[in-house]
Formats: structure tokens, C-alpha cells, sequence
């Protein structure tokens, strides 16, 4: 299987012709972190305010499992 990875609006612009459809499917390898995955697409962690893990909120070092859903969010501003 594959881990899915999904980007928010400005994390986009880092992964040359992302589809915010179809997200990303990238293989998974035993000891893959969500900051692996960041460093792996070129998104400076420091951008990522939110890492979600199947749904649920987790750290940047949380170790991904074959299959998960990956969502990562920039932190959000509001007036």
C-alpha cells in the first residue's frame, strides 16, 4: 500500500503540479515520520502548524503506518 498525502492551500505551492483532488500517494517505508514526509516534498516544517493523522490530530514526529491519510496544514490567520 501507499500513504496518502493531502496539502492546504499554501503548502501547495511547494510540490510542483499537486493535485488537491487526488492529493499524493507515496510508498511507505518502515520508521516514515510526517516531517520525513515534509523534508521528502520540500515543505519547510515550520510551515506545518497541523499534522493529521487518519482524522485525528498528531505531532510532526508521529511514525506513519502502510495506508494512512495524511493531511498537513499551515497555521491559519483570522481578522
Amino acid at each position: 500500500m501507499a500513504i496518502e498525502v493531502f496539502l492546504s492551500t499554501s503548502l501547495r505551492c511547494h510540490v510542483p503540479h499537486y493535485d488537491p483532488h487526488q492529493g499524493l500517494k507515496l510508498p511507505h517505508r518502515p520508521g516514515l515520520t510526517a516531517q520525513d514526509l515534509m523534508h521528502e516534498l520540500g515543505i519547510p516544517p515550520e510551515e506545518v502548524k497541523v499534522v493529521m493523522r487518519n482524522g485525528k490530530a498528531a505531532p510532526h514526529d508521529t511514525p506513519l503506518d502502510d495506508g494512512d491519510r495524511v493531511g498537513l496544514f499551515p497555521a491559519v490567520g483570522g481578522g
